[in-house]
């Protein structure tokens, strides 16, 4: 069967709002364009110039509210749109500061009690992914499907907050593919790491609550707690659903 781009998903908020593309275009040596640009830092964060490691953010893994969240970002004015099941929609300009109070008040309360509270909005300039270089992840359908069906609940993608989704592959012949490089469209990617799974995964992304432990069921079943992979974008180009992934 042949493999294809099934789905493109983007965060350019981390862990506050999933936007689903039909194309992008990938640069070389970056992250998926306006993916995670920016973080929100808590109250107990301790950043670095740059990059810095996500136990700094408000994340879904340690609040489970967050992963309800979806987004649309508007790219000239640098402007996103959050939507919440229970908080309804909010708008804001991450980089502007007359806009942080707002975001504070909306999103404080989908974060636990007695928990690092969100303080600020924070970039990098470059994708702060949970990579410490600027990674993008590509995940398997048919793991997903697996998966599933060993837990006897239907996984949404979104639990995984992977970037590129492939259909046609085997399951798990994602890992046979470390070290080697794939063609999609235009773009050139290198399959580098597994990606280490957190609690996130196990939260119903319509909802916000805790439902089905994915880790307890990829250690159980496998052994491991790995769910896709990071690649490096070597060539660029442009990308989109439905091109052929081709192993070079």
């Amino acid at each position: 069967m042949t493999a294809r781009l099934s789905l493109i998903c983007r965060h350019p908020i981390k862990s506050h709002g999933r936007e689903d593309l039909a194309s992008v275009r990938l640069l070389a040596g970056e992250g998926l364009p306006w993916d995670r640009f920016w973080a929100v830092a808590h109250d107990a964060a301790k950043l670095r110039d740059g990059w810095s490691p996500c136990v700094n953010f408000a994340r879904g893994a340690k609040a489970p509210a967050l992963m309800a969240i979806t987004c649309a970002l508007e790219e000239d004015s640098r402007t996103v749109t959050l939507h919440h099941p229970e908080r309804g929609s909010f708008r804001l300009r991450p980089d502007v500061a007359e806009d942080l109070p707002g975001f504070l008040d909306w999103v404080t309360p989908l974060n636990p009690p007695g928990r690092a509270m969100p303080a600020r909005i924070v970039s990098a300039g470059r994708a702060m992914t949970d990579s410490d270089w600027p990674s993008v992840s590509i995940l398997n359908m048919a793991s997903l499907a697996e998966l599933s069906t060993r837990m006897g609940i239907d996984l949404s993608p979104h639990r995984f907050r992977g970037n590129l989704w492939i259909e046609g592959w085997a399951p798990w012949a994602e890992w046979d593919l470390l070290g080697k490089r794939l063609r999609i469209g235009d773009a050139v990617l290198e399959v580098r790491e597994r990606i280490t799974r957190c609690n996130a995964t196990k939260v119903d992304v319509e909802t916000g609550v805790l439902h089905g432990d994915t880790l307890g069921s990829l250690q159980g079943h496998y052994g491991h707690k790995d769910f896709g992979v990071y690649a490096e974008v070597i060539e660029g180009g442009s990308i989109a659903l439905g091109q052929e992934v081709v192993l070079q």
